[in-house]
């Protein structure tokens, strides 16, 4: 059997503070397929941990926009972010599965999209210790 994840908000924070360590050791390292892996996952459990935080029921999804819409019910002011977590998204998908195109992603890009969305995530956290 499976084990049960966590519905904490605080278990899912954690996890996304370690995921953006090792964007930032990945991109050092010359590595941008798997430090945009590790972006989208850090993105994602950071959206997961605010919406459990607003009693959210755990949803298995990797789909940032997903994510982002369920946000959208609680703070209207995440909208701008959207074209990022679409970006961001296909990060996973590159990563995990064979793709036909071949997508080569530059550090520059990845990191491009860091600074994207890393003002999203700030502005979850900060809602996160606030309530």
């Amino acid at each position: 059997m499976p084990p049960e994840e966590s519905s904490y908000p605080s278990d899912w924070l954690r996890l996304a503070d370690r995921d953006l360590r090792r964007v930032e050791k990945l991109l050092d390292a010359g590595d941008p397929e798997a430090a945009a892996f590790f972006l989208q996952q850090a993105s994602e459990k950071l959206l997961k941990a605010f919406l459990l935080a607003n009693g959210w029921q755990l949803q298995r999804t990797h789909d940032l926009e997903v994510l982002l819409n369920a946000v959208l019910a609680h703070d209207a002011s995440v909208e701008p972010f959207r074209a990022a977590c679409q970006r961001i998204t296909a990060y996973y998908l590159i990563e995990r599965y064979p793709l036909i195109s071949g997508i080569q992603l530059t550090l520059e890009e990845v990191r491009r999209s860091m600074d994207q969305v890393l003002p999203l995530l700030e502005q979850l956290r900060g809602k996160l210790a606030a309530s």
